[in-house]
């Protein structure tokens, strides 16, 4: 048996309601399905991402809220948390790493899956939305040290939220993966997920959401022996 087949609990830390399902929801639905709790812990309220001029940041942050619990079901998540703050102007301070360390504390993950939080300026929606960006090291500096820490944010501990050490981060984005998780059999209730986020996939059917998440994962699986991955860095702190 691996290191990695005795966890059994894992935390998605992201920026937006949806982040996770486009970024990691093959590998999440596989987890579930293999009998892990996954949590997942939402930034921010989501209530900028709209064109629409007709709708109130307060009717689309309870929009994307809906949205996200109906993926969790899908997926079969332990829980989704909402740290609520505002959605385009995250930035990974303090209060955003303790916020972070506190779910951590409380959920105990084997396993953190973030966000990449550096630009990759080769164009497009790789040059990163800062959000994505601050989730990402926010998380990464939760894990590392704070989460671990009992000195750190003493009233955490006050609170009940004893010291965890993840074992591992897997960073979503990364444009040097080395961690490729087959979602074969998971692909569909990725998708599934997915379409839960009916504001945010522009009209596009289940069918058209099949066929763009397939190719993206279908491109990652190539000279891996699989018909569909998604990758990530692995990061190792209990070595």
């Amino acid at each position: 048996m691996t290191e990695e087949e005795k966890y059994s609990r894992g935390m998605v830390v992201v920026a937006h309601a949806d982040d996770a399902e486009f970024g990691c929801s093959g590998t999440v639905a596989k987890l579930c399905a293999e009998g892990w709790e996954m949590v997942y812990v939402m930034c921010t309220d989501g209530s900028k991402g709209s064109s629409d001029r007709e709708v109130t940041e307060e009717e689309l942050a309870a929009t994307r809220r809906e949205e996200q619990i109906n993926a969790g079901k899908v997926l079969g998540l332990k829980d989704v948390v909402f740290l609520d703050y505002p959605d385009s102007y995250l930035q990974p301070t303090l209060d955003l790493r303790k916020d972070i360390a506190r779910e951590i504390r409380r959920y105990q993950p084997d396993i953190v899956i973030c966000q990449y939080p550096m630009r990759n300026l080769d164009g497009g929606f790789g040059v990163g939305h800062p959000d994505h960006l601050a989730a990402g090291e926010a998380a990464l500096s939760a894990v590392f040290p704070t989460a671990r820490d009992h000195m750190t944010f003493p009233d955490l501990l006050e609170d009940g939220f004893e010291p965890h050490k993840v074992a591992e981060v897997w960073v979503m984005g990364h444009p040097e993966p080395d961690h490729y998780v087959d979602i074969t059999d998971n692909v569909n209730t990725a998708v599934n997920a997915i379409a839960a986020h009916v504001s945010q996939v522009d009209g596009r059917s289940a069918d058209q959401m099949m066929e763009r998440m397939q190719e993206w994962r279908r491109r990652t699986g190539v000279g891996r022996g699989m018909q569909y991955a998604e990758a990530f860095k692995k990061i190792y702190f209990r070595r």
